[in-house]
């Protein structure tokens, strides 16, 4: 983008794009990672309710500090975990990715390290908020090396060490132990542990959060974008020991999260049997689509997510993206030579992706 002489925008930012999958009609929406089944009408029905209740004191300001929510959201982790969290184990936000920043903007003062291919906000919210980034190195499979991760910290000593499970774009989940060996060094070398699960509910590997008691510089952040299928609501959160939700509070904006958000949250957290009982199907049609990609030829990375990460097809990831949209299939390319990420939909949009990936391999 070309910027105007007159605008003093920070020169480290003038080469960047800003962040964001194309949205462009399609039959099958199969590119941002989204949960393909909508609430219930039941569901509907109570958070508008919730929220037509919320409307009648949208005159004053919402519970600054979130309680009900990072309440709730605390016994749903505990529920998951048998842990034993409270609201000052939680931090809630407008999305993961302000977890993010907020976590760059309090401890964000030195060096960040990551492992990519990994979640691209990283680095772009590394950069946003002035903080060295530091690539970490993968095997050249795109899976996840304890050793290796453990030379860099050591080597690297960063503030900020992230680490995705399971990791987008690739879907690789990483074990309990290799986490917690990872958390022993990173908290000799003097930082924090950021654990990025926003697609934990669809991996059978146990969360960090069961790491935090024994590692308090062990944080994890989740979302309810993803399996609880509440995206367009936008609510992040992070568990961790209370000195850092203490430091959430210092570099957080004034009443961040609207009471409209919140009824709709606290409505959806009552109804989370509900919204996680599709987790079982999405799984199910992941392993049903890995396995038709894989009859085409085509090799797919292992997942434990609601996405899938294939390559084999012989035209560049540009073409075969371009060709499945001309036919209404809308997928991601990530940016990986060679490579196509393709969300878990529904059946019907499951079936429009392999039937015109078929009519063009």
């Amino acid at each position: 983008m070309m910027w105007p002489n007159w605008l003093p925008l920070r020169s480290d930012l003038k080469a960047l794009s800003p962040y964001g999958a194309p949205q462009l009609p399609a039959e099958a929406s199969l590119n941002t990672n989204e949960n393909p089944y909508a609430p219930s009408i039941t569901l509907q029905k109570a958070i508008t309710a919730a929220v037509a209740e919320a409307s009648s004191s949208l005159n004053r300001y919402p519970d600054r500090d979130a309680i009900k929510v990072r309440t709730a959201l605390a016994s749903y982790i505990n529920e998951e975990n048998g842990t034993e969290f409270g609201a000052n184990n939680v931090w809630a936000a407008n999305g993961s990715n302000e977890i993010i920043q907020s976590l760059f903007l309090a401890f964000g003062n030195s060096s960040a390290l990551g492992f990519t291919p990994s979640y691209s906000m990283h680095p772009l919210i590394s950069m946003v908020t002035d903080t060295k980034w530091i690539n970490g190195e993968r095997n050249q499979d795109f899976s996840f090396n304890v050793d290796i991760a453990i030379q860099d910290v050591v080597h690297h000593k960063p503030l900020l060490t992230f680490v995705t499970t399971p990791n987008n774009p690739t879907g690789g989940a990483i074990s309990l132990a290799e986490i917690e060996a990872l958390a022993v060094v990173v908290g000799e070398n003097g930082g924090l542990l950021v654990v990025d699960e926003a697609y934990a509910e669809f991996s059978n590997e146990r969360s960090s959060v069961n790491l935090i008691a024994q590692h308090p510089h062990v944080v994890v952040i989740r979302t309810m974008s993803k399996a609880f299928a509440f995206a367009g609501v936008r609510v992040g959160y992070l568990i961790a020991d209370p000195s850092v939700i203490n430091a959430m509070m210092l570099v957080r904006l004034p009443y961040h999260l609207s009471a409209l958000t919140q009824a709709a949250a606290n409505v959806a957290l009552d109804f989370r049997a509900e919204l996680l009982g599709n987790v079982g199907m999405l799984i199910t049609a992941r392993e049903e689509l890995a396995a038709s990609l894989q009859a085409m030829g085509l090799r797919t990375l292992p997942s434990a997510a609601n996405f899938i990460l294939f390559t084999g097809f012989a035209v560049s990831s540009a073409q075969l993206w371009s060709q499945l949209l001309e036919k209404g299939v809308l997928i991601r390319d990530v940016g990986l030579s060679s490579y196509l990420r393709v969300t878990v939909g529904n059946d019907a949009e499951n079936k429009a992706f392999i039937k015109a990936l078929s009519e063009l391999l």
